[in-house]
């Protein structure tokens, strides 16, 4: 019963510190606030149309389909939000990701989950000086279903265009592409 009260004391301490005017959410610590990583992010905002090539065995064609990427900032300016559908293999498919910056780690930051697998990617990377080109690596499965190191490099090739592209090490060590998707920006 002691416990109760201590749980129903300590909460109602708690509401009324935050109720306004208490001065406990004037003196709590300041809300982060976008750098120029978030600005970087900011500018990959908008409605995208994708042509999306998927790479098989070596001298094989590639799988071409259409799809669309819509990216919005969230409320904060911290994180973008993006929602992405298509087809592959003629199955729908539908892919959702959150992209930031790690101010305190000095690394953009992300996660992506599909409709193809159980498994969430967690990414992390870096961009070169300009922004235009960001790097992000992740561990997972692979198309064997062996763990594997995947790099994915998102490349702005003007303010209505850029390439994305999804590898992981081949034969001798080399990146093969596994996937490439070139995207222009929806007037």
């Amino acid at each position: 019963m002691r416990s109760i009260r201590a749980v129903v004391s300590l909460v109602g301490m708690i509401a009324l510190a935050a109720m306004p005017g208490s001065g406990f959410a004037e003196e709590g610590p300041p809300l982060p606030k976008p750098g120029p990583h978030h600005a970087h992010l900011a500018k990959v905002a908008g409605t995208w149309d994708a042509t999306v090539e998927h790479f098989g065995p070596p001298g094989t064609p590639p799988q071409v389909s259409k799809a669309v990427e819509v990216n919005t900032l969230d409320s904060s300016g911290l994180w973008l939000i993006s929602d992405f559908k298509g087809q592959f293999q003629g199955q729908p498919f539908q892919g959702h990701g959150m992209s930031g910056y790690d101010a305190d780690k000095g690394r953009y930051t992300g996660v992506w989950a599909d409709s193809m697998s159980t498994t969430v990617m967690l990414t992390q990377g870096s961009c070169d000086g300009t922004g235009r080109i960001r790097t992000m690596t992740s561990e997972g499965p692979g198309m064997d279903g062996k763990m594997t190191t995947w790099k994915m490099v998102d490349e702005e090739k003007g303010a209505d265009a850029r390439v994305f592209t999804m590898s992981t090490p081949g034969p001798g060590g080399k990146d093969q592409v596994m996937m490439k998707i070139t995207y222009t920006r929806r007037k």
